[in-house]
């Protein structure tokens, strides 16, 4: 039989006000507010919290405080070189998966708790919480919400203050709420990276230099 806490991550109804669970974040949101507290110039104390705070964490990361997660990132995992602008909320009550060479515009959310409709089990504070996974070299611009469950795609561009409800493929442009795919990434952003602004450089050993 499942216990409260494999129940937490197993996407099944369980009791988030249990002693020992609370214990736990509360030892882990610690971690967070020190994050938070630190330094513009503690570069590498930030890092080392980083690792401390989150599951796994990749090469080159840098979140711009403040941050806020329910759990502190202890159920995310980060890719390489993942970069979160202001105001980063991750509610992390069960896995995020974030791969590599990600970017988050300011006050992006991503929410893995779900509450029953049924408002009788609400009144127990009663809770569900479902995966999100996001692929390698996704952006997200300002003010996306990302809920319960969803999967994005490697490369996809998710456009500003959209509501994202349901699977977005790899290699799309896609916004609104709901969030729906607009078009594909292609030959136009080959030759342009913003409506009639012509690309004119080259990435060059991961530096951008003269075309």
């Amino acid at each position: 039989m499942e216990n409260n806490r494999e129940r937490m991550m197993s996407g099944r109804i369980y009791d988030p006000g249990e002693e020992s669970l609370l214990a736990e974040q509360t030892a882990a949101l610690e971690l967070l507010y020190d994050f938070n507290a630190s330094r513009p110039s503690e570069t590498e104390r930030r890092q080392e919290l980083l690792r401390r705070m989150f599951a796994s964490v990749g090469e080159g990361c840098y979140l711009e405080p403040p941050f806020h997660a329910d759990w502190g990132g202890a159920n995310v995992h980060l890719g390489d070189h993942v970069y979160a602008n202001f105001g980063l909320t991750l509610v992390d009550d069960t896995e995020i998966r974030i791969g590599s060479r990600v970017m988050f515009g300011p006050h992006v959310t991503i929410s893995t708790a779900g509450h029953p409709i049924k408002p009788e089990l609400r009144a127990l504070a009663a809770q569900f919480n479902l995966p999100v996974t996001i692929g390698d070299n996704v952006w997200i611009g300002a003010g996306v919400l990302v809920m319960p469950g969803v999967t994005i795609g490697d490369d996809s561009v998710i456009g500003a203050g959209s509501v994202v409800t349901r699977d977005i493929p790899a290699g799309v442009v896609a916004f609104g709420s709901p969030c729906r795919v607009v078009r594909e990434i292609g030959e136009h952003d080959d030759r342009f990276y913003w409506r009639d602004r012509a690309v004119d450089v080259a990435a060059v050993d991961g530096r951008l230099t003269e075309a």
